[in-house]
């Protein structure tokens, strides 16, 4: 069986080397690093994982902790972030803290991270102060995606700016009877970014001068299906809106089902705009604020890494805001006379 020492021979560098070349450090160039690993996997070399845990106090294993798994959004996050620490010799332990009902979750535990995860990415959970205390205890760098941790860094984008650009784009269009979709109960376990686009909506609507209607405010689970059928009731009516705010795609798709079991034509019946870019979204012609989802979870992922290479450098960003884009398609057109 090959060894360590093998594996430096053949490559042409030291046993140093080759040791934070597999063990993902940065202090390796990355040619370097991809010589050890063409050199390591042609010699079948396997370091053993016990030992190496051993010698460097590291388990190599980051805690993804999400809300919900089966949501397009997180799942995107988890393929980027595993992607991004695979290259870098880590792996990725899900934690789905989805409870049987939607307006809890279950709570992150002692058992679950202690001497099992070398740090933890969370993705939009805001964390209780039990949490942050547990996460203190055990010595954890932790990295935010959307709902941020007070101390820790977090990559996010500006919800109030992207709600804001969808109004606006409706309003630009000439659209004076807006409505909302995305309202949900202030004890939901995801509860920050509903309630930070809904009041973005509020604010955008009275800064134009435009009344909110509430019965034109209309609550969701944040899925095409309970959008569509949540939306029925007000499009079936003739005191409808001439345009409707999704606080996510997959809610504007809902939307725009809905409509079209009406009979009402889209956009020019009623336009819909979405947040997000959905996977969908081009396909079915869909107007959005789009944002990068997988680049967010990769620039989480690279600064939880620079934590783990270096526990000192604080030098990364605290708050790292992504940047979004309004992508017109056909599902938004001037409003009807």
């Amino acid at each position: 069986m090959s060894t360590i020492t093998d594996v430096a021979r053949v490559a042409g560098v030291s046993v140093a080397t080759v040791s934070r070349a597999l063990r993902g450090l940065d202090r390796v160039s990355p040619q370097t690093r991809r010589r050890v690993l063409e050199v390591a996997e042609q010699l079948h070399y396997v370091a053993s994982p016990t030992a190496t845990s051993l010698a460097s106090g590291r388990t190599r294993v980051v805690a993804v902790v999400a809300p919900f798994l089966t949501r397009w959004f997180f799942a995107t996050l988890v393929s980027a972030i595993e992607k991004e620490l695979r290259a870098h010799g880590h792996h990725v332990i899900l934690f789905d803290l989805e409870d049987d009902t939607y307006d809890q979750r279950l709570p992150l535990t002692q058992n679950m991270l202690w001497k099992r995860v070398d740090g933890v990415i969370s993705l939009n959970v805001p964390m209780t102060d039990d949490e942050v205390a547990l996460i203190d205890r055990l010595g954890l760098p932790l990295v935010a995606i959307g709902s941020a941790v007070p101390g820790r860094p977090c990559v996010r984008i500006d919800d109030r700016a992207t709600m804001r650009t969808a109004v606006e784009h409706l309003i630009d269009l000439g659209h004076r009877r807006i409505g909302y979709i995305g309202d949900v109960p202030r004890n939901v376990a995801h509860v920050e970014t509903p309630q930070t686009r809904l009041t973005a909506f509020r604010e955008t609507m009275e800064a134009a001068g435009l009344p909110v209607v509430e019965d034109w405010v209309l609550g969701s689970d944040w899925t095409a299906e309970a959008a569509a059928a949540d939306s029925a009731r007000l499009l079936c009516t003739d005191h409808r809106p001439t345009a409707i705010v999704a606080a996510s795609d997959e809610m504007a798709i809902g939307v725009r089902e809905s409509a079209r079991r009406l009979d009402l034509e889209v956009p020019r019946d009623l336009s819909v705009i979405g947040i997000d870019d959905y996977v969908l979204s081009e396909v079915l012609g869909l107007t959005t604020v789009r944002q990068d989802v997988a680049e967010q979870g990769r620039e989480a992922s690279r600064l939880l890494l620079r934590a783990l290479s270096d526990p000192a450098d604080t030098s990364g960003p605290s708050d790292l805001v992504m940047p979004t884009v309004l992508v017109v398609r056909d599902s938004t057109g001037p409003a009807p006379a």
